[in-house]
């Protein structure tokens, strides 16, 4: 069974950077299982949820290009972190006089919303993680499924200190600043790191040439 991540993606709230997301898993022949955007609190940036299939040097190939694009603020794998994770399905499923409890008890184990009913069919509403809400259409598959849209699925962490404070009275100059200064640091530290390493590592070299 293909491996998911879940990748979240703060980027520009401008036209054509949705785009420009998408073109780029569709040259790399990236797999896409879902994608959602909207707004966060601050109206200058958007987030994108996405989840991607693939194994671990995928799911890093996907995190180091999307960091690449202009427009992108910043990437978060969410794979190995708790997370609170939804989607949202509307099932439009046959139902006759004989068939309507049941598909209303079924709806009543998974929490779900019978949102309209007729003489011939209901609609379900069910959110959830992934695998809640494809359990309740493949149990609604036998009675007759006539139509179905589902969203993609949303998530944010549960850790308090991955979470990005936006202010919502920012410029978006300001909350981009704020953002890239964040990032900035972070991805300084681990450079630093890795040149210090580098430099030792000259210093090695240079000492054993000596000898």
């Amino acid at each position: 069974m293909e491996e998911l991540h879940p990748i979240s993606v703060l980027v520009r709230n401008q036209p054509g950077v949705l785009a420009r997301v998408a073109m780029l898993f569709a040259h790399r022949g990236f797999n896409i299982n879902s994608l959602a955007v909207g707004e966060t609190d601050n109206p200058h940036i958007s987030r994108i949820s996405v989840v991607v299939g693939g194994d671990e040097p995928t799911r890093d190939q996907v995190v180091k290009q999307l960091r690449g694009l202009v427009c992108v603020l910043k990437v978060t794998d969410l794979s190995s972190h708790a997370r609170v994770e939804r989607g949202l399905a509307m099932i439009k499923v046959k139902a006759s006089a004989k068939t309507r409890t049941e598909i209303q008890q079924l709806a009543d184990i998974f929490r779900a919303t019978i949102t309209h009913v007729d003489r011939r069919c209901m609609v379900v509403e069910v959110s959830g993680t992934r695998d809640k809400v494809q359990a309740l259409i493949n149990l609604l598959a036998p009675y007759g499924i006539l139509e179905m849209a589902r969203t993609g699925q949303i998530m944010v962490s549960r850790s308090q200190s991955m979470a990005v404070n936006l202010d919502k009275t920012q410029s978006y100059g300001e909350a981009y600043t704020a953002l890239a200064d964040d990032v900035a640091e972070s991805q300084g530290t681990e450079e630093g790191d890795e040149a210090s390493l580098e430099e030792a590592g000259s210093e090695s070299s240079k000492v054993e040439e000596r000898v």
